[in-house]
């Protein structure tokens, strides 16, 4: 069985399109595990798979609730789920790993949070390029998370270790990495 396509699958679903799996996600994005082993209608899941996928997740995509019933994606919604984060203050830079045909784009608006709720920040350079590998040829950015907490701007930080912010406005930016 192919976990990456599973673990895929986990974040359609949990993220985006929880009705692919005829799933009913609580106000905080969670999931009954068992609804989704029984619902599940692309993968053969079972509760030890599961556990497997989001032992071995890399990016710690999801968690499992403490008494192990339910399931949630940690960030990157496109439904409106309250993830109850607590505003934090950031370090006073953060990075973001972009693809360097958006770089025009983002020196007009920002970085902005698309179809997400949030922009996704990292505290490490190396996350921030494989994350903008993704999508074509990197640019690192850096953005100056310290002025932008002075000014009132909340940044959040999830589970595993993703900083989340509304926007990044352009001055607040560094393209020379």
């Amino acid at each position: 069985m192919n976990n990456k396509k599973i673990s895929k699958y986990l974040s359609l679903v949990l993220r985006h399109k929880p009705e692919l799996a005829n799933l009913q996600l609580n106000n905080q994005g969670w999931a009954l595990i068992d609804d989704l082993i029984k619902n599940s209608r692309e993968h053969a899941l079972s509760l030890e798979l599961i556990q497997s996928i989001v032992d071995a997740n890399d990016k710690q995509r999801f968690a499992i609730s403490e008494d192990g019933k339910m399931i949630r994606a940690n960030q990157g919604h496109s439904i409106d789920v309250d993830l109850a984060l607590k505003a934090t203050i950031p370090p006073d830079i953060l990075f973001h790993g972009t693809a360097s045909r958006f770089i025009e784009s983002i020196k007009e608006v920002g970085l902005i949070k698309g179809q997400r709720h949030h922009v996704h920040l990292t505290e490490s350079k190396d996350t921030a390029m494989k994350v903008g590998r993704r999508y074509g040829k990197a640019i690192l950015l850096g953005i100056d998370a310290k002025a932008m907490h002075m000014q009132g701007v909340k940044f959040y930080k999830t589970q595993n270790q993703v900083w989340l912010v509304e926007h990044v406005p352009p001055e607040k930016l560094h393209f020379d990495l």
